[in-house]
């Protein structure tokens, strides 16, 4: 394909997801569950591709996504709650009068700058979960494999121990987690319901640069081959440490719009589950492939929240009850779906391959060829 036909194909894609979603601002009541669907498919998007820039792009398993969006969770959520709703959330303990004060001087400041500051909380949850993962992976990417993986798991789950503790009470709330987070702040003088959908595009957009790099050129000599990639002068440490630290920092950022999402966010939130739902849209999508988990987020969340909830709902035909068909056997048949993908595309949706017009071409001339063929065949 031409290089002007493939930035008109791209044009028409982003036109379309733009009136999409006009379409769906205009009608929330109506298609508010698949707003929901989208905006938290967007919000996966994010530590999916995160994730794969450790695992799929670098070759280390971490586990320890969970315990980094927590982080940038529950920062964005202390930052952004109204210092008239601190009372109603903060009602066992009450809140730190250092953290009281630091939210009445916020709100003491202009409006233009308490309008980025759902901006800067996530940020700033972002820098802290990337300041964490510095420190820790100093002794924990020493470490490979499964050890690695048991080590960031620890990690994620001593964060939300942490968040949960009764010593905690007067800052996270502890147990009774966080509610009354405000919603998603508007963005260009956009509805608010595309601010996710922007955020996640520019960390995704960041994270490709990236890998499009010297950097990320360095990440992917280290998943190959470790010991060749150190001859060829790679410093195999620092390159862990930065693929490590900027893997955090975009989930943090993920957490936060999490918040901003849910609207309460609580420990068990972020628990090992989380985690595991993550590294299955990874594998799904594809390891070292940016494309395949931005597509595996958006499947995988669509099938487990919306297209398999028939399967919940009892089914009767001609009076007789289908068996089966009750809570929870919407899992099963998402659990099979599952199988059936691993088996028949043991590398995932796309592989390590990215997502081209190109490639799309390529299918649907072959897709083309295939009956001209069989056709042929039977003449002759």
């Amino acid at each position: 394909m031409k290089k002007s036909t493939k930035y008109v194909c791209s044009l028409a894609v982003a036109v379309i997801a733009v009136a999409l979603l006009f379409a769906l601002d205009a009608n929330k009541t109506g298609a508010g569950m698949l707003i929901s669907i989208l905006q938290k498919s967007a919000i996966l998007a994010v530590v999916a591709v995160s994730m794969n820039l450790l695992n799929g792009f670098t070759g280390l398993f971490s586990l320890g996504q969970a315990g980094f969006m927590s982080i940038g969770a529950y920062i964005t959520a202390i930052l952004t709650i109204p210092v008239k709703n601190l009372d109603g959330v903060y009602y066992m303990s009450g809140i730190a009068p250092w953290l009281r004060a630091l939210k009445e001087g916020m709100e003491a400041s202009p409006s233009w700058l308490q309008a980025i500051y759902p901006f800067l909380a996530m940020i700033v949850g972002a820098l802290v979960a990337a300041g964490f993962a510095a420190l820790i992976g100093i002794p924990v990417l020493r470490l490979k494999s499964d050890y690695l993986a048991i080590a960031t798991l620890g990690f994620s789950e001593i964060i939300r121990a942490i968040f949960s503790s009764p010593q905690m009470d007067q800052i996270t709330n502890g147990s009774y987690g966080l509610n009354k987070v405000p919603t998603f702040p508007s963005v260009f003088g956009l509805p608010s319901l595309f601010t996710p959908f922007i955020v996640a595009a520019v960390s995704i957009a960041l994270l490709v640069l990236l890998i499009n790099s010297t950097y990320g050129r360095a990440f992917k000599a280290i998943r190959e081959d470790e010991i060749a990639a150190e001859a060829m002068g790679i410093n195999l440490f620092r390159h862990k440490e930065w693929s490590f630290v900027i893997s955090s920092f975009f989930t943090a950022i993920a957490g936060g719009l999490l918040a901003m999402f849910m609207r309460s966010i609580e420990a068990k939130t972020f628990s090992i589950t989380l985690t595991y739902d993550i590294l299955l849209i990874v594998v799904i999508g594809g390891l070292g492939s940016v494309t395949g988990s931005v597509l595996s987020a958006f499947i995988v969340t669509a099938s487990k929240e919306w297209w398999l909830r028939f399967f919940d709902q009892p089914l009767i035909i001609g009076g007789w009850q289908v068996p089966l068909f009750r809570t929870g056997f919407r899992m099963v048949i998402f659990s099979l779906l599952l199988m059936i993908v691993v088996l028949f595309y043991r590398q995932g949706l796309m592989g390590n391959k990215e997502f081209t017009w190109d490639g799309l071409a390529r299918f649907f001339r072959k897709l083309g060829k295939k009956p001209a063929q069989a056709k042929g065949g039977a003449e002759g």
